[in-house]
């Protein structure tokens, strides 16, 4: 099954100190990842002081620096809303991107979504539809972009309840399959991070895993890295 790795999101050196941030450490990170069993890489890219940018000032040192280091290696970034407020500057330094990601994730609660989504279509880039909630796969599967998503995230909160976050993924998961999605991958964070995995791995979708989105190990105990998390999920995925 496929397995991502989600190497930084928007965490900083100060909640754990293998987060990496600058591109020599994405790179080194994405390799031992490769190692540990990713099929692919997920990252962000940071500024001098470790906070997320899009700017191609930030972009395009992290995205030669993994192919530099991981040829072959299916890499994807974050277009979030977070890292830059306004949609219209989201498109434009897309724009300017001399580096080119394999895919980028398009959270579609966003305002502007279907824009930035457009701007990635027309530099070459897939667009992977990140899906929060049940009122975002709802706009996804009317979009008329839907068909050119390529992927499909299912992003679950970490601070819902065990069983209702499972029955929510599950709720999402068919309203998705309904509308035409064949690709796609389930996810939590923190508290439902290695629930969302073992809950993909018995229904047959990818999953992803990283400091991105949890600091600890199925047992509860601090990850060293992103390589330790990827090959517990690994362990998890083959045990089902």
């Amino acid at each position: 099954m496929y397995l991502k790795a989600c190497l930084n999101g928007v965490r900083r050196k100060d909640q754990h100190p293998a987060v990496p941030c600058t591109p020599d450490e994405i790179a080194a990170d994405a390799l031992a990842c490769r190692g540990a069993g990713a099929a692919a890489v997920h990252v962000h890219a940071k500024d001098a002081k470790g906070f997320d940018s899009l700017l191609a000032s930030a972009v395009d040192p992290v995205v030669a620096a993994i192919r530099a280091r991981c040829p072959g290696l299916p890499m994807g970034l974050t277009t979030g809303a977070w890292a830059m407020a306004d949609s219209a500057g989201r498109c434009a330094a897309i724009g300017t991107w001399t580096e080119l990601p394999d895919f980028a994730s398009v959270n579609w609660h966003e305002e502007g979504a279907t824009e930035v989504a457009r701007a990635l279509l027309a530099r070459g880039v897939g667009v992977e539809a990140g899906l929060w909630n049940e009122t975002a796969a709802l706009a996804w599967s009317s979009s008329s972009l839907r068909r050119e998503c390529f992927r499909v995230l299912l992003e679950l909160p970490g601070a819902v309840a065990g069983t209702e976050v499972e029955e929510q993924a599950v709720r999402m998961l068919t309203q998705v399959r309904a509308a035409g999605a064949t690709d796609v991958l389930l996810h939590g964070e923190d508290s439902s991070a290695w629930p969302m995995l073992e809950l993909a791995a018995a229904r047959a979708v990818s999953a992803r895993i990283g400091l991105e989105d949890t600091l600890r190990l199925p047992d509860g105990s601090l990850a060293a890295d992103n390589a330790e998390l990827v090959a517990a999920g690994r362990a998890l995925m083959g045990a089902r």
